[in-house]
């Protein structure tokens, strides 16, 4: 299994850690220190599942399971609040871990996660040629924290996107709200259709109505893009196919 951690506290992340680290059959542990981090790390470090905290600050932990990609990854919550157990397990949760927690009761909520996942892989042919590909599954959502708020924004609404320093801005119909995470890391988990069009930009392909006279691209909305040279041939490449 590969696990990913999800909690505020270090001291709290540490000891999960290292009790997990005595279990058998874990090939990877992986730790975020809040929810706008766990949607990050999700895309690019595909867990088996996630031992997820409740209380955190911006996106709560259940914010983090009710955005989750599809197919998503087991979750089960571990946190010092009792009150959220029912919420929990409406998000469909494993298990809810009560800290503090022992290695035994540790053992028994692994043993849930190794039980659900042979059942989702032995479910169907299909589903276990799709445990050995390339784990990422585009997300279909995105949590962007403004002013102590949690706005969610479904990846359909994005249009394009551009860089910000260490933020993107995304450029929907609704408006442009800025999130804290890089081009780079953001484009493979949101499918084939985003595509690289600028050292700062990328675009939804399906909206590409044209390129001006002034080499921008159009989109079908009338914004405009800005297309590199370099990225180009690849993005004409695209459109054709």
């Amino acid at each position: 299994m590969r696990l990913l951690i999800v909690d505020d506290e270090r001291p709290a992340r540490d000891k999960l850690r290292r009790l997990l680290e005595q279990e058998p059959g874990i090939s990877a542990i992986d730790e975020a220190r809040d929810g706008i981090e766990a949607l990050e790390k999700i895309a690019t470090f595909a867990p088996d599942a996630l031992f997820l905290d409740v209380q955190m600050p911006e996106v709560s932990g259940l914010e983090v399971a009710a955005s989750l990609p599809v197919p998503a990854p087991l979750v089960v919550f571990a946190t010092a609040f009792d009150a959220y157990a029912v919420p929990a397990f409406d998000a469909n949760a494993i298990d809810y871990l009560l800290k503090p927690f022992d290695a035994a009761r540790l053992q028994r909520a692994l043993q849930r996660l190794r039980e659900r996942i042979a059942s989702r892989q032995a479910a169907t042919p299909e589903r276990q040629a799709a445990a050995i590909l390339p784990p990422g599954a585009p997300l279909q959502q995105l949590l962007v924290t403004e002013r102590g708020a949690t706005r969610v924004v479904p990846i359909a609404d994005i249009q394009w996107i551009e860089t910000a320093d260490n933020y993107v801005v995304l450029h929907t119909h609704q408006g442009a709200p800025l999130l804290r995470q890089t081009l780079t890391d953001l484009l493979p988990s949101l499918g084939s259709d985003f595509l690289r069009c600028h050292r700062r930009a990328a675009v939804r392909l399906s909206l590409v109505d044209r390129i001006d006279q002034q080499g921008q691209l159009v989109l079908r909305n009338g914004a405009q893009v800005p297309l590199g040279r370099n990225f180009k041939p690849a993005l004409l490449e695209a459109l054709k196919k």
